[in-house]
């Protein structure tokens, strides 16, 4: 993957069974696609500051291995694909090496105060271009 974020999974985000809750997984694709989106682009305030932001439209997760209180996991991500209005990214979950979850976010570009749907900018696409795997 291009892009490789660490994080520790906390007891709050386990269940009773002691494995992470699966709805946290979405949030852990929101951090993989936050800091990414920090390293190509800047803070996301830039990006809104330029008068677009991204809306999930669609995502998926495919569960293969459970992780649990105090791994340490590796979000990989990159982009998959630009579209006109919209992009996804492909995230890995890792723990040491071993796949636990994947799957893809297509996130639509919208006008930062109307929240119309609106093409991806030049600057964006061009910044995010090296973190798609062709």
């Amino acid at each position: 993957m291009p892009f490789e974020y660490e994080l520790r999974v906390r007891y709050g985000e386990c269940d009773p069974q002691g494995i992470v809750f699966n709805a946290n997984y979405l949030a852990y694709f929101d951090i993989a696609v936050t800091e990414l989106w920090r390293e190509a682009i800047g803070s996301w305030e830039t990006m809104v500051e330029r008068g677009v932001d991204v809306v999930v439209a669609e995502a998926t997760i495919r569960f293969r291995r459970p992780a649990r209180f105090d791994d340490v996991l590796a979000l990989g991500a990159h982009v998959g694909s630009f579209g006109t209005t919209s992009m996804t990214t492909e995230i890995e979950i890792r723990r040491a090496g071993e796949l636990l979850v994947d799957g893809r976010l297509r996130q639509v570009f919208v006008d930062a105060k109307t929240w119309d749907k609106t093409e991806i900018p030049g600057w964006a696409r061009e910044a995010l271009s090296p973190y798609a795997v062709t």
